[in-house]
């Protein structure tokens, strides 16, 4: 992680997010994010936009429960902020669910006194396997299940609990096992697998904010190691490591129906 000034600076923004969760403060979590911010959670659900539907998010899946952030790694890269972390969420029957997941928060510069304020937020996260966690949790799972539904519909209307199980829809493990062709394509340095693993245009960068080519990504991730891949939408995440650093992967697969199953992104961040 960048030891800059300000890349302190983007971290207690982030920060502040799960401390407001913590606290219950609504308002004040509400008030990280910018004018036209952004909710995707999980990703490939509907985005949640702009204030209203941003506290409409937070009156649905943080007010009724307890959450706790156990965070393992924190990337800064330009304007964005990564966390590898796992999510334990209590709630009102007192069943907990243990989600992994990965975070990225853009962040931009808001408003007249130009605060730093979360721009886009993206929680990678399986839904189905949430789920499932949930069905299998015996009695409390099942009142907890029970209760999430009307919560949903009151909350969100119709549109909005169509537009979460969206999150339903994706790559799920096919996309998982592409990325770890990938994997094992750039160890052995099969510049051809890579290209068929690859759209024709796709975009590449070894640490999250410059373009690298096909070349020089090859070349600079040939020891790239992938753990814990979470399928959310058509994307992808990783904790991902070259040597001695560790970061987060982001993998996003094209929706060109003349390109199916080839990755439209691949962006590591360290």
């Amino acid at each position: 992680m960048s030891s800059t000034p300000f890349a302190d600076e983007l971290l207690a923004t982030v920060q502040a997010s799960p401390a407001a969760v913590g606290a219950h403060d609504k308002d004040s979590w509400v008030g990280l994010f910018a004018t036209y911010g952004q909710v995707n959670d999980p990703v490939g659900s509907r985005p949640h936009i702009g204030e209203a539907a941003i506290s409409k998010f937070y009156d649905t899946f943080i007010a009724p429960n307890t959450i706790v952030f156990e965070v393992e790694n924190d990337v800064v890269a330009g304007m964005s902020v990564l966390r590898d972390l796992t999510i334990h969420t209590t709630m009102s029957t007192g069943v907990t669910m243990r989600i992994p997941m990965h975070l990225r928060y853009d962040v931009v510069e808001d408003g007249p006194a130009s605060s730093l304020k979360i721009d886009r937020l993206f929680a990678y996260w399986e839904l189905r396997a949430m789920i499932s966690q949930l069905l299998g949790a015996g009695s409390d799972g099942l009142l907890a299940s029970a209760k999430l539904g009307p919560q949903l519909l009151k909350n969100q209307g119709l549109n909005g609990v169509l537009g979460f199980m969206r999150g339903l829809k994706g790559v799920h493990d096919a996309g998982k096992q592409r990325v770890q062709e990938l994997a094992a394509a750039l160890g052995a340095r099969d510049i051809p697998t890579v290209t068929t693993l690859l759209s024709p245009e796709a975009s590449l960068s070894l640490d999250g904010v410059s373009e690298a080519s096909l070349a020089e990504f090859v070349s600079g991730a040939s020891s790239l190691g992938v753990d814990k891949l979470l399928a959310a939408g058509s994307s992808v995440s990783a904790t991902v490591c070259l040597g001695d650093r560790r970061g987060v992967g982001l993998f996003e697969f094209s929706d060109n129906s003349a390109a199916p199953g080839t990755l439209a992104s691949v962006r590591l961040y360290f």
